[in-house]
């Protein structure tokens, strides 16, 4: 009797070791498969979810909501496969699976990371995208004024869907409107009523998140720690943001905007310096940002830099003007060049549309007007930059093809939350944001380096005119420059040289909290979150 006991059990491991090697030798998608098979409470039809190199529309896929086509490009690494879950049951399963598996997971909501983390990979490990397009849901109760959007959903999508119940009711969330709302929110997510209302991650009153064992948490579950992290602490690092629940805020049935462009002249660097004077103390229903951008010159075959003063104000005009004159007369703004809508109208107006008078309904389709390759640089000034400075700035954009900077007024509500209230730190002491970038529409690794040392030669020439101890940048607009994880056993002390600068003394807690939440660091990319020890 106890040879048979013997020789069944040996039988027995024998079978186990002979499926584990068959495992371990299958690709990555037919293992994956075949764990969200027996994982996921709910069956998954993988003709409409499951795409794998092999596909037809693996291609069309991978670059539906990836805002930066360099990342897609042939020489980019390509996940082993694309999983687009329509259910938390698969998202449950898909976590399970790549921790069980030891396959790096990327989570994509919106495809709008400017350094492609959220669907490549430059850590030499097999991954595979999570795309959360399928997550759209979005529910207004504007009788308690909040509302419970998923992290797939766009933007713009949540703008509209709280407009259709009320034009006096939005939120504080982003100016550029295809931008998905689980990413977006984890790295703060500023816009035009930031100065009134603080960020998106300010107004965010619960959530529920998908931890590393695949349990699905909300505000009390997950505890105040975790709550606090995922509000600015960046995504990709504790866990995946299923939804948000928000606080709406009010806005005035009526809004003014306006666009007031200027073409360089003797008294460009005199504006731009009252600018700087006046953007973070004017009342905090004005939003005033700088762009500069080069246009075509009178002279035919040469171009000259454009700065467009670009407002949003939450009231009329007549209200604006008194507060533009009084603050800011140097501008020379008039009647006629503002104009009134609504709140929801001036969304497409700040964010550039081609005028503001494309359909409402191009919100809904959550898709972005230009997409092409870029590269982007964050600095904060607290201090106005003297003439010389700008002098310096206006030369060298006129030596790039098709650069953009963009200065983002703070002060307000901004100054009132404290730099610890969430991850998120830039708050008090800095009257603008600056935002770079170059642009190019070429494959040629020559031309694309050109642009690239370009911008980098501009940033590294500002400075000595921008925030120092450290030289703060915006987690947002995530720059691998500032240096990233080598791979997945990276520490802390090795991070700290871009963690602080976009999280300041937040770091360390968001590293302590990494290391409690996720300690076997399952969530992990180039600039996560690390553990502490």
């Amino acid at each position: 009797m106890e040879l048979k006991i013997s020789f069944s059990f040996t039988l027995s491991i024998l079978a186990l070791l002979l499926t584990t090697s068959r495992v371990s030798s299958t690709p990555v998608e037919e293992s994956f498969r075949r764990c969200l098979s027996v994982n996921s409470e709910i069956s998954i039809p993988f003709s409409t979810t499951f795409y794998t190199p092999d596909n037809s529309s693996f291609q069309s896929i991978l670059a539906s909501t990836a805002q930066i086509p360099r990342f897609t490009a042939p020489s980019v690494p390509k996940p082993e496969l694309i999983f687009v879950p329509i259910n938390v049951s698969h998202v449950q399963a898909a976590v399970i699976c790549s921790k069980q598996l030891g396959v790096q997971l990327r989570v994509r909501s919106g495809g709008h990371d400017y350094e492609g983390l959220s669907y490549t990979s430059d850590m030499k490990q097999k991954f595979i995208v999570l795309d959360l397009i399928k997550f759209k849901s979005i529910v207004v109760n504007i009788t308690d004024n909040s509302a419970w959007v998923e992290a797939g959903a766009t933007v713009g999508q949540l703008f509209y869907r709280i407009a259709e119940k009320s034009n006096i009711h939005g939120f504080p969330a982003g100016l550029c409107t295809s931008v998905g709302v689980g990413g977006h929110i984890t790295g703060g997510g500023y816009g035009p009523l930031m100065r009134k209302y603080g960020l998106a991650a300010d107004n965010v009153v619960d959530a529920q998140l998908l931890n590393a064992n695949g349990t699905i948490l909300d505000r009390k579950s997950m505890g105040e720690d975790l709550f606090w992290a995922i509000r600015g602490g960046a995504g990709g690092s504790f866990g995946i943001i299923i939804s948000w629940k928000i606080n709406l805020v009010t806005v005035p049935s009526t809004v003014t905007v306006f666009n007031f462009a200027k073409i360089m002249d003797k008294d460009t660097t005199k504006l731009l310096y009252k600018y700087q004077q006046i953007a973070h103390k004017v009342d905090e229903d004005l939003f005033l940002r700088v762009i500069f951008r080069l246009v075509d010159a009178a002279i035919q075959g040469k171009k000259t830099v454009q700065t467009s003063y670009n407002a949003l104000f939450l009231g009329r005009t007549e209200r604006l003007l008194k507060i533009m004159n009084q603050s800011f007369p140097e501008l020379g703004l008039k009647q006629e060049n503002c104009t009134e809508m609504s709140w929801l109208e001036s969304v497409l107006f700040i964010s550039g549309s081609a005028g503001y008078n494309t359909s409402l309904e191009a919100l809904i389709e959550g898709r972005s007007r230009f997409r092409r390759s870029f590269k982007a640089k964050s600095d904060f000034v607290q201090k106005p930059i003297p003439k010389t400075g700008l002098e310096g700035l206006l030369k060298r954009l006129l030596e790039e093809d098709i650069p953009s900077v963009i200065w983002t007024p703070y002060g307000g509500k901004m100054s009132k939350i404290s730099e610890y209230e969430i991850p998120f730190p830039h708050r008090k002491g800095n009257r603008f944001m600056i935002h770079y970038s170059t642009a190019w529409t070429t494959d040629d690794k020559n031309v694309i380096a050109k642009h690239i040392d370009w911008i980098r030669n501009l940033y590294s020439y500002m400075g000595r005119y921008v925030s120092r101890s450290p030289r703060a940048a915006y987690i947002n607009y995530r720059d691998l420059d500032l240096g990233m994880n080598k791979d997945k056993s990276t520490g802390f002390l090795e991070a700290s040289s871009w963690g602080i600068k976009y999280f300041k003394n937040n770091f360390e807690r968001l590293a302590g909290i990494k290391s409690e939440v996720d300690p076997n660091n399952l969530f992990y990319h180039e600039q996560s979150i690390p553990r502490l020890f």
